[in-house]
């Protein structure tokens, strides 16, 4: 039996650049960290005493004799990647609901391949893991993705990611004083919208209208190194507000990244003294991320009662696996 624990991601800056029909003839990066919020993947050979060959439990109990019945799409898609023909147990558990802008379903991808290749005694480099779950997730699932959750799961860590015209990428860890990264920990908070959406048909839209927003993209991507730029430099506030002007250009990119109850979950936030933040992921629900001074929190929390808050700490880790047992 194979255990493993993948973070989800909080993506800061760059998103949009990261998806091929951008990245390809301009470059594209991105600024972002992963959280101690996982996605649990658990695998065994499935023993032959069942009647089916496969069984696999999420929101959901799947008992399957062939892939192609499997209705799970990633598990279809790694089974389908990995050329899988013996029988399987799999389960699923995360910290946090999918469709939410934290990058789980990619979490879930990249933590499913490391199991199943961990399974059969193969033990595949990070970089392998990323390239995997893309060709997964975008050729064998069909989805609009982007190419940066599947690189924060297998990573982890707080990081810069560069996406070359020739599908290369670079991971590089920011070089953040450790008082500095506390301090910009210390004044995020993360709020859960209470809205599902499916990331893939927010993303088409999007990536539909990539020709006309070369502008905003071009200084969504600039923004990274200042982000980045101001952190080195220990300077959290000026991160702050420059996450509320990315915010306003990211909403700018298509009609279906904001609706009038995020505008107004935001909007209250701001008033309450938060200095920026931001939809997380593709956009039309999920979590809000907002940035303020510490002595404001009480107060967003009071406006924004409604809504679940979430603690959480930045994850220098990637997945990795908790367990294995033969």
């Amino acid at each position: 039996m194979i255990i493993t624990r993948t973070p989800f991601r909080i993506s800061f800056f760059g998103g949009g650049t990261d998806y091929p029909v951008w990245y390809e003839k301009h470059g594209g990066a991105v600024l972002s960290t992963a959280i101690d919020k996982y996605c649990y993947i658990t695998c065994r050979n499935f023993p032959p005493f069942f009647d089916a060959r496969t069984r696999i439990v999420w929101s959901k109990i799947e008992l399957k004799n062939d892939v192609e019945e499997i209705e799970h799409p990633a598990v279809k898609g790694v089974m389908k990647f990995l050329e899988i023909k013996d029988g399987l147990e799999i389960h699923h558990a995360a910290d946090l609901p999918a469709r939410s802008g934290l990058g789980a379903s990619s979490s879930f991808t990249v933590g499913l391949l490391n199991a199943l290749y961990a399974l059969r005694g193969e033990t595949p480099d990070r970089g392998q893991l990323v390239n995997d779950a893309i060709h997964v997730e975008r050729n064998i699932i069909g989805e609009s993705v982007g190419s940066q959750d599947q690189v924060a799961a297998a990573f982890g860590g707080f990081n810069k990611i560069t996406f070359r015209p020739d599908h290369s990428i670079e991971v590089a860890p920011l070089a953040i004083r450790p008082e500095v990264l506390a301090a910009l920990q210390d004044r995020l908070l993360l709020f859960f919208t209470g809205l599902s959406r499916s990331a893939s048909e927010i993303a088409s839209a999007q990536i539909k209208n990539t020709p006309n927003k070369e502008k905003e993209l071009k200084m969504m991507h600039a923004m990274v190194d200042q982000a980045a730029g101001f952190l080195e430099k220990g300077d959290v506030d000026a991160f702050g507000r420059l996450l509320h002007e990315s915010w306003q250009l990211k909403r700018s990119l298509s009609d279906v990244i904001s609706t009038p109850h995020i505008d107004a979950i935001y909007e209250a936030a701001r008033e309450a003294g938060a200095l920026g933040g931001k939809i997380l992921g593709a956009g039309g629900g999920g979590f809000m991320l907002i940035y303020a001074d510490p002595a404001k929190h009480a107060t967003i929390k009071e406006r924004l009662k409604s809504l679940l808050h979430v603690p959480f700490k930045f994850e220098k880790g990637g997945t990795e696996i908790i367990y294995n047992h033969e």
